[in-house]
């Protein structure tokens, strides 16, 4: 993935490219004329997309008519852009897994492009129900039945037939700093009005565990101390707790082992599954993906990894 990174192109580069203003390169995104992806919260292009623009697309003088040929990108509700028409494809999520997944589909499709949309599990699904995604990881748990993914796949996909891939399981808990000074244990210990929390956004799947722990435990989670101050990724979490900024944090033990002077306090173990809809299991992506989950080459550079228990790698449930 840095391959395809290095050649992006931020907003400003393609104002120069094109002689217009800032302004109009979002309109153009906006109109559908430009195609554009994300980097986290970053808008970012690809250079051969604006170079075909400059071929197929006009600008009048005064910038105010912009019209272009054969539009590929959409904007939607949910505020992603994706690409139609195009061979590439979008995942969402945050883990590393992703990264690999999306680098062995690169090596092994013949020229595919594979973007990567960092954002939570809660979004993804909304960019796959939006058509701005072709695959999105999710750890959502659902406290009614105590099961992940599959109440909220069902959900935000309404009447859309999907398959659920299980990539890895995980195992989420509290980061505290070494030594656990503060003897920060399980939930109840979050409303102690002694204890600074720091937590993840809204819709992330961490936030949802949260959420739905403390409405199924009948607890008020407004009484936790920094219940609204939000991170955007585990290791920001983590760090925060290492600085001293926050006592604990919700994350996954991954991350605790990547950041000096944190313990992890193991809580839950939770499904990590790629969504995928079901019309695309004819697609020649969606045999790689699977052919890639279920290579032993794949598996054991997961297993390198540490942290991952892969026992249901690669089994399929479908919606």
């Amino acid at each position: 993935m840095q391959e395809n990174l290095t050649y992006s192109l931020t907003p400003e580069e393609v104002a120069r490219q094109l002689q217009i203003t800032k302004n109009t390169v979002y309109e153009l995104v906006k109109r559908g004329d430009l195609p554009a992806f994300r980097i986290g919260r970053k808008l970012r292009f690809d250079q051969q997309d604006v170079d075909m623009y400059k071929q197929t697309g006009k600008i009048v003088k005064n910038d105010s008519l912009i019209s272009a040929i054969q539009p590929t990108a959409k904007i939607t509700a949910a505020g992603f852009i994706g690409a139609e028409k195009r061979q590439e494809l979008v995942i969402c999520g945050q883990d590393i897994i992703l990264d690999i997944l999306a680098r062995h589909l690169e090596c092994h499709t013949g020229g595919l492009k594979v973007w990567r949309n960092q954002i939570g599990s809660f979004d993804g699904l909304m960019a796959l129900y939006h058509n701005t995604a072709d695959m999105a990881a999710v750890h959502l748990w659902d406290g009614d039945s105590g099961k992940y993914n599959i109440a909220f796949a069902r959900h935000l996909l309404p009447g859309i037939p999907a398959v659920l891939i299980n990539l890895a399981m995980r195992m989420q808990g509290f980061y505290v700093k070494t030594g656990n000074p503060k003897n920060v244990r399980d939930w109840d210990d979050l409303i102690r009005p002694e204890i600074r929390f720091i937590n993840r956004e809204k819709g992330s799947g961490t936030r949802v565990l949260l959420d739905e722990k403390f409405r199924h435990l009948g607890y008020d989670r407004f009484m936790i101390q920094g219940y609204d101050r939000e991170e955007l990724s585990h290791l920001a979490v983590a760090s925060a707790v290492a600085r001293g900024e926050a006592d604990t944090g919700l994350g996954n033990q991954k991350a605790a082992m990547q950041v000096r002077e944190i313990e992890f306090i193991p809580l839950q173990r939770e499904r990590y599954d790629l969504v995928i809809k079901k019309e695309a299991c004819s697609k020649a992506w969606y045999k790689a993906v699977m052919q890639i989950i279920n290579a032993k080459e794949f598996v054991d550079e997961i297993k390198g990894l540490g942290d991952y228990d892969l026992s249901e790698t690669g089994k399929i449930i479908e919606l």
